[in-house]
């Protein structure tokens, strides 16, 4: 148009701008209608445009006009006042940095996606991997619980079969689920045959009524049975005393089973029967000792009563008959006489032993606390009082305090340390020694021990018996009822007595005691 030559195609194009410029511009402004700076540049593109098209439109008309001057000055001002290169270039520069921009976001949002994607398919193999351990541990759990659940299992069975009762578990109708081998030999029932009826077993072992209806009231109405006692017969053909147990078993909402357990008790039953019957023929025992007893205590009467008179008849018509004769007596009849005056005596004291001996046997028992010191330093000074002129030298432990019949205590000591006394007459330099030790029961032993005339071993069986001596009455005198004394005092204080010693040798006697508080003393000797 601005060479000068004017075609139809240029015409065309100039109405063809004036319809199609502004649909291009509505257009642009509507695709960048999110982007304020962008319809700015398309607002001042639109006025540019229009203003350029007005004055092309005005070159147009001067040009047809033949105005050629005219219309060029027309385009250069449409140029140079509307500079639409300027705009359309920013306006694609804007939008290529809005491009560029979007680019970059998308790519971080893509970015972003696929770091999420990574997070979520890792976060999932993780919640994977932990589901999986998990899993694992509960299913290793279980089977491990399983396991230990089998093991008990077994290990129960093990102990049911191994118990040597014999016991069964049955169902709510009495019926059998589990035997042991003691049942199972007992009874004669197979320990892998289930459901048989207990009244069935054991040729009728089971048959008893009662005993039924006890144990289906254990079933149905939570009862318990205890030692219930019963004669059976079992498959050996052997009429046994047993003891039934019965109680219910039943978990959560299983059904309900009855565990039974037997106890053979024949052997105790007739040991209790043995037991009955010893304690019968005891009975009948103790019931003839009684008889002896009042025997003896009517011995006792009779000697104290019948046979003193006699000897004082005796003792007193000697006495007179000496008396009477005076010197007419000869040596003979004066020896006669003192034969029957001492022998009366001798008898007296015998009868006054014998019933001191009777009385020990019984008499109460008065238990308190006794110092044997006490008593032994007082049997010492007795013995010490009835002799003279002897050397003895005495060596005494300390002594503890026991629970005991003092009086009768005192007896002990005052025969035992007397017949040491006694024993050793015939010492120059006699020894008595007195001694305490504990046992290994706890009690007290106590021992008597000298150098006189000791005994023979073979003959210590003697030594506690009633009027039984070693020696003759020569030599020591005495009734041989002391030692009898001693035994039944200590037998009655629940101790025991023994002797031991060697001819010429001395002798040592021991009792045993019950201990008790014991009391410090110091050991002494004296002479």
């Amino acid at each position: 148009m601005i060479g000068g030559e004017h075609t139809a195609t240029e015409l065309a194009r100039a109405q063809r701008a004036d319809h199609d410029v502004p649909q291009l511009l509505e257009s642009l402004r509507e695709r960048t209608s999110d982007n304020a700076g962008q319809q700015r540049l398309v607002t001042s593109l639109a006025a540019a445009v229009a203003g350029r098209l007005a004055l092309m439109d005005q070159a147009l008309l001067l040009y047809q006009r033949g105005d050629a001057a005219g219309a060029n000055a027309s385009m250069r001002d449409a140029s140079r006042l509307y500079n639409i290169d300027s705009l359309t270039t920013h306006m694609a520069a804007s939008q290529e940095g809005i491009l560029e921009q979007r680019r970059l976001d998308a790519q971080k949002q893509s970015f972003d996606s696929s770091l999420v994607l990574g997070i979520t398919a890792a976060a999932q193999i993780l919640l994977l991997v932990i589901v999986v351990v998990v899993s694992e541990r509960q299913i290793g759990k279980r089977l491990r619980a399983e396991t230990r659940e089998e093991q008990a299992v077994r290990r129960s069975r093990l102990i049911v079969q191994t118990v040597r009762e014999p016991i069964a578990l049955l169902d709510e109708d009495l019926c059998t689920l589990l035997v042991n081998a003691a049942f199972s030999e007992l009874y004669g029932v197979a320990q892998d045959v289930r459901a048989q009826p207990l009244a069935g077993i054991g040729d009728g072992a089971w048959s008893d009524g009662a005993l039924l209806q006890r144990l289906t009231d254990v079933l149905v109405r939570d009862r318990e049975l205890w030692d219930y006692e019963l004669i059976q017969r079992t498959v050996d053909d052997v009429e046994r005393h047993v003891v039934i147990n019965a109680r219910r078993l039943q978990q959560d909402n299983d059904k309900p089973a009855l565990l039974l357990t037997v106890s053979d008790v024949t052997a105790r039953a007739l040991v209790e029967q043995q037991v009955n019957d010893l304690n019968r023929q005891l009975e009948g025992k103790v019931a003839q000792v009684s008889d002896v007893n009042r025997e003896l205590e009517a011995f006792s009467y009779s000697v104290s009563h019948d046979l003193r008179a006699p000897l004082r008849h005796i003792a007193g018509f000697a006495g007179k008959l000496e008396q009477h004769l005076g010197d007419q007596a000869d040596e003979r009849a004066h020896h006669y006489l003192d034969v029957i005056g001492d022998a009366s005596k001798r008898m007296a004291q015998l009868i006054d032993d014998l019933l001191v001996f009777s009385r020990l046997g019984r008499g109460a028992l008065r238990l308190q606390p006794v110092d044997m010191q006490s008593l032994v330093e007082e049997a010492r000074a007795m013995a010490e009082s009835e002799v003279t002129g002897r050397h003895i030298t005495w060596k005494i432990d300390p002594l503890p305090i026991v629970i005991g019949d003092e009086n009768m205590l005192r007896t002990v000591w005052q025969n035992l340390i007397g017949n040491a006394v006694k024993y050793t007459g015939h010492r120059e330099d006699a020894h008595i020694q007195v001694t305490t030790r504990r046992t290994r029961q706890g009690d007290h032993e106590f021992t008597v021990a000298d150098n006189g005339a000791g005994f023979d071993m073979q003959y210590a069986g003697k030594l506690f018996g009633v009027f039984q001596r070693l020696h003759r009455s020569s030599e020591f005198p005495g009734n041989g009822i002391g030692l009898a004394n001693v035994r039944r005092i200590i037998t009655r204080h629940g101790g025991r007595t023994w002797a031991e010693g060697e001819p010429d040798e001395g002798a040592r006697f021991h009792f045993t005691l019950s201990a008790a508080e014991p009391t410090p003393f110091h050991t002494r000797e004296t002479s």
